[in-house]
């Protein structure tokens, strides 16, 4: 079977077949899952992208969807055997297909090769014609695939040029006249084409015309935009004027737009992302092209020095952009593979750092995360035995991103933020002193110590003055909310009420910060919930509230608050194990204390011995942002509940 998407979405048959889809809503949900290449799709986001205003039973039509499509794609799989390809994965669904039996992948493949071998002209050629209009066509009104349509209009446009590039330089010219007029007469601010169309011209013996193409696009550029042609542009014409051969340009080592190399690029990119906020959300997209453009040159100590070179201290088990982050690591499994075992210990160690930094734990399938900590392993061994200071920093930024594989870790991570702090005081690494404070601050969270993790915090903002880090603020200001809700259960303490103001205006405060949003959504949403149950009252039931990616666990105690008790019950089957981050053991007690609620003995089962580990923590503590109170409590409550003693 394959399925295409560059025109109307469809998929056929191996005989050609075309397979029927059902309706709009079910070709959307196909579309959707492929642009997200194979990676899992959350239930919040389908249920996000497929409707502006979700309807309530929309999970429901949600599945129902699926279940359809599963149906038509695997028409012959028998009977409760599990999908291979429209599969359930975590908290929401992958699409598993080989790249080459979906065209936007092939076509994005080929565009790759392309660019780095001249050779590949002829898959690119196919790719192309594998374009029957524009991208995701009968999807409309759906933002997602708005963006898909741009992106994926961008490369198309790309593939034309370098495809006239490629064959400008193998000697072509005249076939393509027709093709690259039309092509400048319907994207006129595209500069790079007219040189290519006066090229073709010039290849043809039209010398005249391409003068005069060259002359138009000035007048085009100085007369709309108040532009000058660019220096390539300018070099061709004098070229075509002296009669000599235009030469054949270097082979872009960038993208549109960016006027610096990439080891330049990805520098300035590392220090701004150190700022954080705007800066942050730039400095990620440039280190990726950064990265992509080094990788076109196919110098591989180039990109490994580049991929390496964005050692930016990263906090949080939840990727800001995860389709950005699998590609820098895919880049980086790459260029480690190129370099071979015997390859630079230092390009490697900073490359397999790369790899565990860049693998959040909350976005990974199995195999990506035991590749993720072994990747962790080697980078610290391999920065201890060179002894680079800054190496062996960034290398242990990894092992703590990879130190959530169980609840009940707070103390081990501790240890890690001990040692990045000492080492990063001691080298004067002011990014990952910070990196150090942060990690203390949320060990002591974790394990309820709210003065050693008031002095971290404190210690974390002085520094954020001189190292301009915008985002310490933000988080320390969570973790006062969050030692607040603590206090409001003391006798004499603060109300909830003020508690959940300074929620709140924590959650103000991130939204106007750009730098992470990997852990803004459902935030807020879930510090209440902390809060309430802290003060042994039901879920928030305002629709208005956001849960973002933890709605799977909190969903069955909000359908409890409103009385809907079977559902709440079929809700809590459905929620799958929590991800391995910093939320684990908040989302295993809210398990536990729907499941007791419910008396539900297996999955109170399941989450006991999920959380012993963890009985001497604080549920969410280990975000230092919010807390649902002890483990022990809802430990109690799932042990009860299983007919366990506690042990």
């Amino acid at each position: 079977m394959r399925i295409d998407v560059l025109g109307a979405v469809r998929a056929l048959h191996d005989d050609g077949t075309p397979v029927d889809l059902g309706g709009p809503r079910h070709r959307e949900v196909l579309a959707r899952l492929v642009a997200a290449g194979g990676r899992m799709v959350s239930t919040d986001t389908l249920v996000d992208d497929l409707w502006a205003d979700p309807p309530v039973r929309a999970v429901g039509a949600l599945r129902t969807f699926v279940a359809a499509l599963r149906r038509a794609i695997e028409p012959g799989r028998p009977p409760r055997t599990p999908p291979r390809v429209l599969v359930t994965e975590g908290p929401g669904y992958a699409l598993r297909l080989p790249r080459d039996d979906v065209d936007v992948h092939r076509f994005e493949d080929a565009l790759a090769r392309a660019r780095r071998t001249p050779g590949a002209l002829t898959d690119l050629d196919a790719a192309l014609a594998a374009w029957r209009g524009t991208a995701y066509a009968d999807v409309t009104g759906s933002a997602w695939a708005q963006r898909e349509r741009t992106r994926l209009e961008e490369l198309r446009l790309e593939a034309v040029e370098l495809r006239a590039r490629l064959l400008l330089d193998a000697g072509s010219g005249a076939e393509l006249v027709a093709e690259l007029g039309a092509h400048v007469s319907e994207h006129p601010w595209r500069e790079p084409a007219w040189g290519l169309l006066a090229r073709a011209l010039h290849g043809a013996g039209r010398q005249a015309d391409a003068l005069a193409t060259l002359r138009r696009a000035r007048a085009m550029l100085a007369d709309r935009l108040g532009l000058d042609p660019s220096a390539d542009l300018r070099r061709l014409e004098t070229d075509i004027l002296r009669g000599a051969a235009p030469p054949r340009p270097p082979r872009a080592v960038w993208t549109p737009g960016v006027r610096l190399g990439p080891r330049t690029t990805v520098e300035l990119a590392r220090t701004l992302a150190l700022a954080g906020g705007d800066a942050l959300v730039h400095s990620r997209r440039d280190r990726l092209a950064a990265v992509q453009a080094a990788e076109r040159t196919e110098d591989v100590a180039l990109t490994a020095r580049v991929i390496g070179a964005y050692d930016v201290p990263a906090l949080w088990s939840r990727a800001d952009d995860p389709e950005q982050s699998r590609a820098v690591v895919s880049a980086a499994e790459r260029t480690l593979t190129a370099l071979g075992p015997d390859g630079p210990a230092e390009l490697r160690a900073r490359l397999l750092a790369t790899v565990a930094v860049e693998s959040r734990s909350a976005d990974l399938s199995t195999g990506e995360r035991v590749r993720a900590e072994q990747a962790a392993r080697e980078a610290e061994a391999l920065a201890r035995r060179l002894g680079d200071p800054a190496l062996l920093a960034f290398a242990l930024n990894g092992v703590f991103l990879q130190s959530f594989t169980r609840p009940g870790l707070a103390a081990a991570r501790d240890v890690t933020g001990s040692e990045i702090l000492d080492l990063a005081t001691r080298h004067e690494l002011p990014g990952f002193v910070v990196l150090g404070r942060l990690i203390r601050l949320q060990s002591a969270s974790a394990l309820g110590d709210l003065d050693a993790a008031t002095a971290h915090a404190e210690a974390a903002e002085q520094l954020a003055v001189s190292t301009e880090a915008l985002l310490v603020p933000v988080l320390t200001g969570w973790f006062r909310a969050r030692a607040t809700a603590t206090r409001s259960t003391e006798p004499g303490g603060p109300t909830a009420a003020t508690a959940a103001a300074q929620y709140r205006a924590a959650e103000n405060a991130l939204a106007e910060t750009a730098g992470m949003p990997g852990l803004h959504r459902g935030l807020l949403a879930l510090a209440l919930l902390g809060l309430r149950l802290l003060h042994d009252r039901p879920a928030p039931t305002d629709p208005a509230l956001d849960w973002g990616p933890y709605r799977p666990w909190t969903h069955p105690l909000v359908l409890l608050a409103r009385n809907r008790v079977e559902e709440a019950r079929a809700a809590l089957a459905m929620a799958p194990e929590p991800p391995l981050d910093h939320m684990q053991e908040a989302l295993w007690s809210l398990t536990a204390h729907a499941a007791a609620r419910l008396g539900e003995r297996p999955v109170a089962a399941r989450a006991a011995t999920a959380l012993r580990a963890a009985r001497t923590e604080h549920a969410g503590g280990a975000s230092g942002l919010l807390t649902l109170g002890p483990v022990t409590r809802y430990l109690a409550e799932a042990e009860a509940c299983a007919g366990e003693r506690g042990r």
